[in-house]
């Protein structure tokens, strides 16, 4: 299986909880990083890997402040095709911008030519909802994946 890198954006640590969650139901003998200040730097864009991203959506429709520079990197125009990712947005749903951030690293890392294993998921987290019981569903349905 490739390495696996969780590259999560949080604020109040609703993301981080739910790439903790995801991470447990990996074998154990996969290969995982978490990256909460995520930095371009640290990865081998040479190397196949997957990265999952878990990041909520803070203010306007803006990142949380631990992946901006992450994203800013990104606006670099990496070359990402050995990449396979996933997303999972976390917003609330009384906002019009509900997990833009999410929404829009989704569409960056298919621009920069990343595969995307499976949809993006949206978890509104104003329902009351275990975020990490519907990231689960989500993640249970593309896990063979993995590769």
């Amino acid at each position: 299986m490739k390495p696996i890198h969780f590259i999560v954006g949080t604020m109040l640590g609703s993301s981080e909880y739910v790439a903790d969650h995801l991470a447990t139901l990996l074998p154990d003998s996969s290969e995982i990083t978490q990256h909460l200040t995520p930095d371009l730097n640290d990865f081998d864009l040479t190397q196949p890997q997957t990265w999952i991203i878990c990041t909520s959506t803070h203010g306007a429709g803006d990142f949380p402040d631990n992946i901006q520079s992450f994203v800013e990197q990104l606006n670099d125009q990496p070359i990402l095709n050995n990449i396979d990712y996933a997303v999972c947005a976390l917003g609330d749903l009384n906002y019009d911008t509900f997990c833009k951030a999410g929404k829009t690293i989704d569409k960056k890392m298919a621009d920069l030519g990343a595969n995307s294993l499976t949809t993006i998921t949206l978890i509104d987290v104003s329902l009351g909802d275990i975020p990490e019981d519907k990231a689960q569903e989500w993640f249970d349905h593309w896990k063979e994946q993995l590769k």
